[in-house]
């Protein structure tokens, strides 16, 4: 990523913030980007940002390809942020026509989907039904025309579609862009938190929420600091199940899917590898390759929920059987993947709820309260943390403004939680961290 050149001040016992976000992803970079543009202060808690399932996400924006069986309550969502993306990269890069893609790697480029056999031309096929029984576009290419456009595709694959609406960015330059954008202020403006990072960044771990008076007033950190803020997003993926102080009988259901995905220089003689995405079915087998503007190429789409990341390993360990059938089908789609410099292979866990959909919004708070006021849950985005951003920033500032959309009542983050018990009942479950006294519910 771009280095941010960070201003260091005492940190101090107690910070002050209109929000605070916990959780420095893509996700959470998001909404605390879009929560300064709507003016407010911000203090961005994570002590590794964009280090995460951001660091290793190849960034398609694919809201057709992405869509997938018995998950079309995603499609909505996912259609109305790849429409925000263009205007919120281009407030990002300050581009007038959102085409600095040394800034961020974002690029409007078609998908293009192929298949290797005859097996995998009637599983896309299929999925195209699906895709434009549900109103996208997806349109069949010749064989010939796919091959003009990328030359390099193998002689022998069996079909070829056009996904114009499915787009790409690159996640870790898009982090560094808003890191910068959240860094471009100075100390007296309103925005500048006083012992904070940059007047923004804490890079430091989220013990806990903080309550006063029923409603959370922002969080305490492993060190001890506490921040008090208006509004408080947790959105740290997987960290957020754990967090101490969530509301009584509220239930998070994270799981770590994990992912392998691999980068490769291209040599010279062979740019541009591919033109623009492709995403390929190979025997049955998802694979996708990604362009970069530095003549590198990302290749993945494995998805494992195994025991490997028990290993006690310091980071996510990457799955050698992963690898191999990545690389192995990449090649069956476009050969000369084989003469490319393998420059990096990472895996990073993705937070991953019960029906894959995430847990955005407000929490519900007991029969005869409403929502637990000043707490905002963005986590469980999966595969689709990238694209979703902007949506979820959207909604999170609607939800602080006190203008809720109710389309997006069905991703709310309660939906697995048993009912709360009202007010003066008998409840179980962590007993919060607060400033000064615990919430008047809580025994």
């Amino acid at each position: 990523m771009d280095e941010v050149t960070i201003q260091h001040e005492p940190l101090h016992e107690h910070l002050h913030a209109d929000v605070a976000v916990i959780g420095g992803g893509v996700i959470g970079l998001g909404i605390a980007w879009e929560a300064r543009r709507s003016g407010r202060s911000v203090v961005l808690i994570d002590p590794a940002p964009a280090s995460g399932a951001t660091f290793a996400a190849a960034g398609m924006l694919a809201p057709v390809s992405e869509l997938h069986y018995q998950e079309e309550d995603l499609l909505e969502l996912m259609l109305e942020s790849a429409a925000l993306w263009p205007n919120f990269e281009r407030g990002l890069s300050g581009s007038p026509d959102g085409t600095a893609w040394n800034r961020t790697g974002y690029r409007t480029t078609p998908t293009l989907a192929v298949g290797a056999d005859a097996a995998d031309r009637r599983a896309l096929a299929d999925l195209r039904d699906v895709q434009l029984a549900n109103g996208l576009v997806v349109e069949s290419v010749p064989l010939r025309e796919a091959r003009e456009r990328e030359p390099l595709l193998s002689p022998q694959i069996s079909c070829a579609f056009d996904i114009p609406g499915d787009h790409q960015v690159d996640p870790r330059k898009f982090a560094a862009a808003i890191l910068v954008a959240l860094a471009d202020h100075q100390p007296g403006d309103s925005s500048w938190i006083s012992g904070a990072e940059d007047g923004f960044a804490l890079r430091d771990k989220a013990a806990g929420l903080l309550w006063e008076d029923g409603r959370v007033a922002g969080a305490e950190l492993d060190s001890g600091i506490r921040v008090i803020a208006n509004e408080t997003v947790v959105a740290n993926g997987l960290g957020a199940a754990r967090l101490n102080g969530l509301p009584p009988g509220l239930s998070l259901p994270l799981r770590p899917v994990y992912g392998d995905i691999l980068r490769l220089r291209v040599p010279e003689h062979l740019r541009p590898l591919v033109t623009a995405t492709v995403r390929g079915m190979v025997r049955g087998v998802p694979v996708y390759i990604v362009p970069r503007d530095d003549g590198t190429i990302v290749i993945g789409a494995t998805q494992r929920e195994d025991g490997l990341s028990a290993s006690g390993a310091s980071v996510d360990p990457v799955s050698a059987g992963g690898v191999y059938q990545l690389l192995r089908d990449a090649q069956v789609l476009v050969p000369a993947v084989a003469e490319l410099e393998l420059l990096e292979a990472t895996a990073r866990a993705r937070p991953g709820t019960p029906d894959n959909a995430p847990l955005l919004g407000r929490v519900q708070g007991t029969e005869n309260e409403g929502a637990v006021p000043g707490l905002i849950v963005a986590s469980g985005f999966f595969r689709h943390g990238v694209l979703l951003t902007p949506a979820a920033a959207k909604i999170c500032i609607g939800l602080m403004d006190g203008s809720a959309d109710p389309r997006w009542n069905k991703f709310r983050p309660d939906r697995f939680s048993r009912p709360l018990p009202a007010a003066g009942a008998a409840r179980s479950g962590p007993q919060a961290v607060t400033p000064h006294l615990h919430p008047k519910d809580h025994a």
